[in-house]
């Protein structure tokens, strides 16, 4: 194993800090986890250790916790971790760490995001409870209730002052409220029925069979159907009861770091209103036709629900490029994402199944279509105003989510995150003891596997 170093390895550090504790059941004290972690590894001889450990009384570092066992990856060699305790001096702490550089066999450093000097741009403010959201889901960067010159609904004064309702809905919209019900227009019901009559006619063909078992399943639990324009509430529930995912209602786009940091608590920002009824074939921005026929189906499905959260919780404090480049793997696939099943190429991205357009061409032999590799699709350039050149196919939601979720572990991150669904909170893995916790969590589901399959084979 090369030497890590450093706050900016701390996802790999995370990741072998839980290994070490799972193989060697480490169990700190609450109180005292909350310091620099260093595992260094020595070779096997007399004194080592206490010399090394000589190191930190010179430099005044007191320890809270340490503990060595022989080492599986360097033969004739010991893996010792030891804590310092929050009050050490950073600076002497990193002189340690100096000196382990050039006399360890590898080193690997945790600090906990609290022991990291914060900068205006080191870790960006993010979401910790589903609540949070509300501090950001009106930052509306373009549409709402104001609409560009070029929009098709400009000069309509009667659209636009339907617009504002819309924008006002999202305003005052609070987590944990119910969605307020619309009664649609005529107008707006029949730029649906447009829209609906001829994707239903596709979908069996060229939509992914995901949501071919899903999209039933909407049209009879809420409402689907060409003369009716289903509640986002009713949606809600659904989604909810299938994989936790909800709706929240929005008033237009939001910025890809607000965007995505919805996704990482199960929250899709979806807007309520409807493109103008004079070109219902034809919109700017997203709609309810996207919302509700592109990009709801899916979130009823398991794989599909957890790669599109993996997106969100690796956005969470990451820098503005990396942000940039998970909302580019975002385009890519929850938006115009295509998959391999049974041979032939299918659609489950929303921008491809809520228009009948681009779904047809992205089916046919004109566009190109690459492999999915996150590392390749993140720093793709696309198009926002016509059809994609460039598609990425997976082999599966799963095979998808495992290639995003490795490349996801590369991002530069001061800590680790996790989703904890009973508190709908963000756990910052960020000190041995949080890591302890999860730890005790999969040592107790892997308990109730390893009961579930005795009884299984005892059937």
């Amino acid at each position: 194993m090369p030497p890590v170093y450093g706050s900016a390895a701390s996802l790999r550090s995370d990741q072998d800090l839980l290994r070490f504790a799972m193989d060697s059941y480490i169990a700190v004290p609450e109180n005292t986890a909350s310091g620099t972690n260093i595992i260094f590894t020595l070779k096997e001889k007399a004194g080592a250790l206490a010399s090394t450990l000589k190191l930190f009384e010179e430099k005044k570092i007191n320890l809270t916790h340490i503990e060595s066992r022989p080492s599986k990856t360097h033969p004739g060699c010991y893996e010792i971790l030891v804590e310092c305790a929050k009050d050490s001096d950073q600076a002497s702490v990193e002189q340690i760490i100096g000196l382990f550089k050039k006399k360890a066999e590898s080193l690997m450093v945790h600090q906990p995001i609290s022991n990291i000097v914060q900068t205006e741009n080191s870790v960006p403010w993010f979401p910790k409870k589903i609540s949070d959201i509300d501090q950001f889901a009106n930052r509306v960067l373009s549409y709402g209730a104001e609409l560009e010159a070029d929009h098709p609904g400009f000069t309509d004064e009667v659209y636009r002052a339907r617009r504002k309702e819309f924008a006002d809905i999202a305003a005052n919209y609070k987590h944990g409220e119910k969605i307020p019900r619309v009664d649609y227009t005529e107008n707006e019901i029949g730029a649906w029925r447009t829209i609906y009559e001829e994707l239903v006619n596709l979908y069996p063909k060229h939509a992914c069979a995901e949501f071919n078992y899903i999209f039933p399943l909407l049209q009879q639990n809420c409402g689907y159907g060409p003369d009716n324009i289903p509640q986002l509430q009713d949606v809600s529930d659904f989604l909810k009861d299938c994989t936790g995912f909800i709706l929240r209602p929005v008033a237009g786009l939001l910025s890809s770091r607000d965007f995505l940091a919805g996704l990482a608590f199960r929250v899709f920002h979806s807007t309520q209103y409807i493109r103008h009824h004079s070109t219902p074939k034809y919109t700017p921005e997203p709609d309810v036709c996207h919302e509700l026929l592109g990009h709801a189906p899916l979130f009823a499905d398991a794989d599909f629900a957890q790669f599109s959260q993996e997106i969100g919780l690796a956005s969470l404090g990451a820098s503005d490029e990396m942000v940039e480049k998970l909302a580019t793997l975002y385009w890519f696939t929850v938006e115009f994402g295509v998959c391999l099943q049974d041979g032939q190429r299918k659609a489950y991205g929303a921008g491809l199944l809520s228009s009948f357009g681009e779904l047809q061409y992205s089916m046919s032999e004109e566009p190109e279509v690459s492999p999915f590799d996150p590392s390749v699709t993140a720093v793709t350039k696309y198009p926002i105003t016509k059809y994609q050149p460039r598609y990425f196919l997976a082999q599966s939601f799963a095979d998808a989510k495992n290639k995003l979720t490795a490349w996801a572990a590369t991002i530069i991150r001061p800590f680790q995150v996790r989703y904890n669904a009973y508190t709908q909170r963000i756990e910052v893995l960020d000190k041995v003891s949080s890591v302890n916790r999860l730890v005790r969590d999969i040592k107790s589901d892997i308990t109730t596997l390893e009961d579930a399959l005795s009884k299984i084979r005892a059937m």
